[in-house]
């Protein structure tokens, strides 16, 4: 019992980390998600938005304390309006999920959420994709990926 105890106390600063994925990982990911493309929006642009939302980690999470909510994840997706996290004040959550969903390793619900809000808002809904990715050349995200 204490081998446990002792063994999760040593893993436990390793699992509040959450995986950083390799850029052509992720790449590969998000196409198998259907992303290439989704809305029109190419694979290169949802790899600079996570690049520049999270640095591709799925346990980024930001706290904006002006309206007091948190931006979860991979695509840093925000808890006043996409995700519900029993803090936030006045909470919308459109995607229909628990903003800890967004945490996770597999980002499956995180990708589904993405979509949600670019079918509502478009790509334009992050500031870092308009002011990192829009009118630049992207192809440095995916190249070399084998996709």
């Amino acid at each position: 019992m204490k081998a446990f105890l002792i063994l999760g106390l040593l893993l436990l600063p390793v699992l509040a980390q959450g995986k950083v994925y390799d850029r052509c990982e992720l790449a590969r990911t998000l196409k198998s998600l259907g992303m290439d493309g989704y809305r029109g929006i190419r694979l290169a642009h949802w790899m600079c938005l996570a690049q520049w939302e999270s640095g591709y980690n799925t346990r980024a999470m930001n706290y904006n304390p002006g309206d007091q909510s948190t931006n979860y994840g991979i695509f840093q997706i925000n808890s006043r309006y996409w995700c519900y996290d029993g803090k936030t004040p006045g909470a919308v959550n459109g995607c229909g999920i628990p903003c800890f969903a967004l945490l996770y390793d597999n980002i499956s619900r995180a990708a589904a959420c993405a979509k949600k809000i670019v079918s509502e808002q478009g790509i334009r809904a992050w500031e870092s994709w308009r002011y990192r990715c829009l009118n630049r050349d992207l192809t440095p995200y995916i190249r070399g990926c084998e996709l």
